[in-house]
């Protein structure tokens, strides 16, 4: 890896094209470098963990908005949505939309920790809408997530933006160029403006992660990757960004992070070095914010000693900064500890998250976040009893750069009332690469498997896993087959109409004269 410095440069310090950090990003992604066959094999896991979590999503409000809005969006010969099967194709940048949403609203897929926080399984949506539309190969999907994945991944490590409440997509519609880039095979010069375009329209604050979460949590990532096609487009017809995007004095960084004065070291490959960066990210074996994988499991062990709950005194759990500030009692946000509260906030409160594991010793990802669920007596009893607590240790060793080191758990200290203390810490969730069960091909075939039997028939799933795994084979045509047919009767539709659903030949109505539609049942979970 190669480490490049990036600093603010006033105006009259013309700092060259080839110096800044969006051209050394465009250079890695128009590197023509061969894809590792471990890597190649990682992506094909990715791959089936997204279908898995989008599928299980499909009935969820959100993504049954933005389905609606893509399917008004119709493109023969365009890209493929989730469930609908290949007669049903939109353009590219919808189905980006459409399919990301589907992916990201469980929370329930890929994760990579460090300087700053991301969701790097957010770049297959966009790659594989654009590779459908545009007739790339299964080789050329793979060689795409493997560049979105290397700069999204070496941004979070180099650049927080947390720190400064901007939302993590930021290096996500950057990331996502770069993949187009890699895919559609463009040259440095197109891959630098649309990098600096998709960063520019992708900059926003973290407010959709803090009080009451929103629907938009599941969007904003839905919302980089379509920036990102439509930059990208507009790239290759001849349009350029602001610039520098990067080091310019009214740019991000100097405005947005960390000042005039920053100074960042981005790690990227060199030429002809392989992009290996989706080896360090890791998936979720359970439906809940990352740095909850491992108390989970932690949980359900030390629940298993606690014959009566009532007979807690207090909990404490001691962990790293990130995780006590943005899901634990740091956070100082009340709706963390409110029952009736949305699912996107009870996946960010580890209080709720551990009461609920050390009792059922068991996550299930619509189950455990039901109203009934959230708001049993003796839950809210426990849950109110947690909190959490910063500890140089944990923190140290979440930022920590060697993988043997690096943690994202904590440990719980459960007090009784007798007196008796129970306590154990865990670094690393099981299904993480040095974890007690670390992940392989048939666990995520078994995720998959888990999530989508109620929706399609067993030859479907079979279908798919076994055309998935040849990926790297696979011709354009191919492609539009990653999709899977959901029996439409088990696809629910939001009954609400938007701007999308109106045209001058339509009947003249005002959307407030429409009568009354009641929301879908489903919808009313999230």
């Amino acid at each position: 890896m190669q480490s490049h410095q990036v600093t603010v440069h006033p105006e009259t310090d013309r700092l060259p094209r080839t110096e800044q950090l969006a051209w050394k990003i465009a250079e890695v992604a128009a590197d023509p470098v061969p894809v590792e066959p471990e890597v190649a094999e990682m992506v094909i896991n990715r791959v089936i963990d997204n279908a898995s979590v989008a599928l299980a999503s499909l009935n969820r409000h959100p993504v049954m908005s933005a389905r609606a809005q893509a399917v008004a969006h119709a493109h023969p010969g365009g890209a493929t949505l989730f469930g609908l099967g290949p007669d049903i194709r939109v353009h590219a940048e919808w189905a980006a939309w459409a399919n990301g949403t589907a992916v990201r609203e469980l929370d329930y897929h890929d994760t990579f920790l460090a300087a700053d926080y991301s969701h790097p399984g957010d770049n297959i949506p966009p790659l594989l809408a654009v590779a459908q539309q545009c007739a790339s190969s299964g080789a050329d999907l793979i060689r795409a997530v493997a560049t979105g994945y290397e700069i999204q991944i070496d941004l979070t490590r180099a650049i927080c933006l947390h720190k400064h409440k901007i939302d993590h997509v930021a290096h996500l519609g950057p990331s996502v160029a770069s993949g187009l880039g890699t895919l559609l095979k463009l040259p440095p010069a197109v891959i630098y403006q649309a990098i600096g375009q998709a960063l520019h329209v992708t900059t926003a604050t973290r407010q959709s992660r803090k009080g009451e979460i929103s629907s938009w949590k599941a969007f904003a990532p839905a919302h980089a990757g379509k920036m990102a096609v439509e930059a990208t487009d507009r790239a290759m017809r001849g349009e350029g960004a602001p610039s520098p995007i990067y080091e310019g004095e009214d740019s991000v960084i100097a405005w947005m992070l960390d000042g005039k004065d920053a100074h960042y070291t981005v790690p990227l490959p060199a030429p002809g070095e392989p992009k290996r960066a989706i080896l360090s990210s890791f998936t979720k074996e359970h439906s809940a914010e990352y740095q909850s994988q491992a108390l989970i499991d932690l949980a359900f062990r030390l629940g298993k000693q606690i014959e009566n709950f009532e007979d807690v005194a207090d909990i404490l759990i001691e962990t790293s900064h990130h995780t006590h500030y943005v899901i634990g009692t740091g956070s100082n946000d009340p709706q963390k500890f409110d029952p009736t509260a949305s699912r996107e906030t009870l996946d960010h409160s580890i209080m709720y998250i551990v009461a609920v594991a050390l009792q059922d010793g068991r996550w299930h990802h619509v189950h455990s976040y039901e109203p009934g669920r959230a708001q049993r007596p003796d839950t809210v009893r426990l849950w109110r009893k947690i909190r959490t607590v910063e500890t140089p240790e944990w923190t140290a060793r979440y930022h920590a750069e060697d993988p043997a080191v690096k943690a994202f758990g904590g440990k719980i200290i459960i007090r009784m009332k007798d007196g008796r203390v129970l306590e154990e810490e865990q670094a690393v969730a099981n299904a993480h690469p040095l974890g007690r069960t670390p992940w392989q091909r048939a666990d995520y075939i078994r995720k998959f498997k888990t999530l989508t039997e109620d929706l399609i028939s067993p030859s479907e799933s079979e279908r798919f896993l076994e055309l998935v795994q040849r990926l790297p084979d696979l011709k354009p045509a191919d492609l539009l087959a990653l999709d899977l047919v959901v029996p439409p009767n088990r696809i629910s539709r939001n009954l609400n109409p938007g701007i999308f659903d109106f045209s001058q030949s339509a009947t003249r109505q005002n959307p407030s004269d429409a009568p009354a539609r009641e929301t879908p049942a489903l919808a009313t979970s999230v």
